[in-house]
């Protein structure tokens, strides 16, 4: 079988730990039964050797296999990734959600996106990540006793996402360290009405006030400090046209928003304005994960 996992932004603004979207930039994983375990990895994390033993997305494969079917098998695991590491892109989410998904099929159960998402709780914390790697599109989240709720929105082919990734990652581990441990009531109103005016914004493809709807107060300023020319990439963003500006999860990708027809002008810029980072353009996602080859 091959899985499709796409890259994911998410925070976005205002939206802490609740708002993500889908981009079309996809890991893959080719699994294959046969008599004893290897593993091949290509792209991200092929130098790194620990990888072959001490895999994340095999771990998890394995343990949701052992549940379904009480068996345990071997298998040649085929990895491409094409998300780049601890950078904000959902790398880890792509992982997880690959990987039980990939188990509920080899184990000849119906592959449920809901079941999906809520199994993948308990690897991963952060819904704004797992939930548009899932279903694709614009997703606004929530956990309700124990459980995932999600509302999603297409995103239209007018649109693309202009992602500036710098040459440093960004420990989310590190970065959630520079957090506050409490926020005052000015703030949290702040981020309470910006998400939920973006969340409309989306939903009723309002893209003309995301500008204003993506004002945070509650992690941004706290995470760029750690890698300040992002300020300016915001700046130079929003002078060319970018619909939205803001981190990608918790950095250091930073995220636009565009119009597809200024994709290319606003890529340009910000190429020649940061030459030691990798700006790419990309469409969205509305599908979230795929198997596409049983």
């Amino acid at each position: 079988m091959k899985i499709l996992t796409p890259a994911t932004s998410a925070n976005l603004g205002p939206g802490f730990d609740t708002l993500g979207l889908a981009i079309k930039l996809y890991n893959e994983v080719v699994i294959t039964k046969q008599n004893f375990r290897s593993v091949c990895i290509n792209g991200e994390g092929s130098d790194k050797i620990g990888l072959k033993k001490n895999n994340t997305f095999i771990l998890i494969f394995n343990e949701i296999l052992s549940q379904l079917t009480g068996e345990q098998m071997e298998f040649r695991f085929n990895f491409t990734n094409n998300i780049p590491f601890s950078r904000g892109l959902g790398s880890s989410s792509s992982v997880i959600v690959a990987a039980i998904a990939s188990a509920y099929h080899m184990a000849g159960f119906k592959v449920d996106k809901s079941v999906v998402l809520n199994k993948a709780l308990k690897y991963e914390s952060h819904i704004d990540n797992i939930s548009p790697a899932v279903w694709g599109g614009f997703t606004t989240n929530l956990v309700h006793n124990g459980a995932v709720y999600t509302q999603r929105a297409q995103l239209g082919d007018e649109l693309r996402a202009v992602v500036v990734i710098p040459d440093k990652p960004m420990s989310t581990k590190q970065s959630r360290n520079k957090l506050p441990k409490s926020y005052n009531m000015i703030d949290t109103v702040n981020n309470v009405s910006h998400a939920s005016y973006l969340t409309a914004c989306f939903l009723k493809k309002d893209y003309s006030s995301l500008k204003i709807a993506c004002i945070d107060k509650m992690h941004e300023d706290y995470r760029m400090p750690l890698l300040p020319e992002l300020y300016d990439v915001r700046k130079i963003a929003y002078e060319n046209g970018s619909l939205m500006s803001t981190l990608s999860g918790s950095g250091s990708t930073f995220f636009n928003l565009v119009y597809r027809d200024d994709a290319k002008k606003i890529a340009d810029v910000l190429k020649q304005s940061f030459p030691n980072f990798r700006v790419e353009i990309y469409e969205f996602d509305n599908n979230g994960f795929e198997i596409v080859q049983s």
